[in-house]
C-alpha cells in the first residue's frame, strides 16, 4: 500500500477538529494533524489574507476517495482545497501502522 498525506484548509478550529476526528473514527486515516497557518490567496477577484487551519491526514492511496468524500461532506467552503502527496522513503513500521489504521471501504 502507498502511504499518502491528504491536506485541506478550513477557517475554524472547530471544523478542522470535526474533519480530523471523523476521518480517524471512520478508520479512513491513522492520524490527522492540525496546524494554524496564514493563507494569502485570490478569491472572486480580490486578494485575501486569512488565518486558517491546515488538516494533514496520514492514510493510504486506497482510502483517498473516502477521505475526500468525508472532507467534502463536512467542509464549509464553496471550493475546498483537497489534495494529496505520496510519501516516499517511509519508515516501514510507521507505514504499516498507517495501513493498519486506514481501511478503504464505505464512508
Amino acid at each position: 500500500m502507498t502511504t499518502i498525506a491528504v491536506l485541506t484548509t478550513i477557517d475554524s478550529l472547530e471544523q478542522a477538529r470535526a474533519i480530523a476526528t471523523a476521518l480517524v473514527e471512520r478508520k479512513l486515516a491513522a492520524c490527522a494533524q492540525i496546524s494554524t497557518i496564514e493563507s494569502i490567496y485570490t478569491w472572486k477577484g480580490s486578494t485575501q489574507d486569512d488565518q486558517e487551519f491546515r488538516v494533514m491526514v496520514k492514510t493510504t492511496e486506497e482510502c483517498y476517495r473516502g477521505v475526500e468524500a468525508v472532507i467534502r461532506e463536512l467542509h464549509a467552503y464553496e471550493l475546498p482545497a483537497i489534495y494529496a502527496f505520496g510519501m516516499t522513503h517511509v519508515f516501514e513500521p510507521y507505514a504499516e501502522w498507517v495501513a493498519e489504521h486506514s481501511i478503504p471501504g464505505e464512508v
